[in-house]
């Protein structure tokens, strides 16, 4: 039996920086009024035309954490893609980035977990690499949201809070298994689905030759949908949950948390997590007021941040969780 070890990370985001101010020319809000509600200041949008796409980003992530790792891209086994905004509907990019990166012809998997599905990535990579089917495999979270917001006042509710960006690890194999990830743990409420969402085009109800005949462009179903209260109050509750629960498997206590790393949804949920769980400022890690919430590309991108700037050391207890869309919500304990 193994233990997975993240031996790599890396991150990458559009240079273009869209402020709260920014947004205030597009629709009617203003920075008060974002900071206060979601705790964001800006976030990265990727400019038409400069090549960045959910892949794209992916690969340039990829290759910082394939550096950091010290191992060659053929030394992949295999690769997990965490996006809810593929370049196509299909195929996904988890085979792109095995064609852009020239990797050998390994497997490629997609997850579609939205704002979990980056522990979704890790927990299969971890399980894959527990069983000893893989040495090191990579999972990528990467996003472009700013092609599909609408970007006025109908939309601000919404559009003020996501932003573009990637995210990467190496998982490799560590034979001491008080190291790596020690578990992780899953969940999913299908039932409120809808609470969180982007229904178009959506193949059950419409098919696609209803949606081009209809042609409305006042069909807001093409834009994601959220009732925050109502997501915002299951967050608050999954977050706390999974992260017991992971701690409660590992026989350990929020007292031995060293850097709690929480999906960057808002930056109200991370602070009402902090204070349940009594643990300090240099203990959570934050940067959801620069990028916004970047979904699957929000953990990694935040743990890389986390590490470069020496947050994460060895022999460090790193909780990772997130809840969202589906609802779907996971936790990730690991012994650095």
């Amino acid at each position: 039996m193994y233990n997975s070890k993240i031996t790599g990370l890396g991150y990458y985001v559009p240079d273009n920086v869209v402020s709260n101010d920014d947004l205030s020319k597009l629709m009617e809000t203003n920075d008060a009024w974002i900071q206060e509600r979601t705790g964001i200041k800006e976030r990265r949008h990727v400019v038409k035309g400069d090549g960045d796409t959910t892949t794209t980003m992916g690969v340039k992530a990829a290759k910082i954490a394939i550096e950091r790792a010290g191992i060659d891209k053929d030394d992949i086994d295999f690769i997990v893609f965490a996006t809810l905004s593929p370049d196509y509907y299909f195929p996904g990019p988890g085979v792109l980035v095995q064609r852009d990166l020239g990797i050998k012809t390994v497997g490629a998997l997609d997850v579609r977990n939205q704002c979990s599905g980056f522990i979704y990535g890790i927990s299969v990579a971890d399980q894959y690499i527990k069983s000893g089917m893989y040495k090191n495999v990579l999972v990528i979270g990467s996003e472009l949201h700013s092609h599909g917001l609408d970007m006025s006042t109908r939309g601000r509710g919404v559009s003020v809070i996501f932003g573009d960006g990637a995210g990467a690890a190496i998982l490799s194999r560590e034979e001491d298994t008080t190291k790596g990830i020690l578990s992780t743990h899953l969940h999913s409420e299908g039932q409120h689905a809808e609470e969180l969402s982007l229904i178009a085009p959506g193949m059950g109800k419409r098919w696609v030759t209803d949606i081009m005949e209809d042609n409305d462009p006042n069909d807001e179903s093409y834009f994601p949908y959220m009732n925050g209260q109502f997501v915002f109050k299951n967050a608050v509750v999954r977050f706390s949950e999974v992260i017991m629960e992971g701690l409660n498997q590992n026989e350990l206590t929020p007292d031995d948390i060293n850097l709690l790393v929480p999906h960057q949804a808002n930056l109200r949920i991370s602070q009402f997590i902090q204070r349940k769980f009594g643990l300090e400022d240099s203990q959570v890690f934050n940067n959801i007021m620069k990028y916004g919430n970047t979904t699957a590309a929000s953990i990694p991108i935040a743990l890389t941040e986390a590490w470069e700037s020496g947050k994460v050391n060895s022999g460090d207890l790193v909780v990772l969780a997130a809840f969202g869309s589906g609802f779907t919500w996971g936790s990730a304990i690991i012994k650095w």
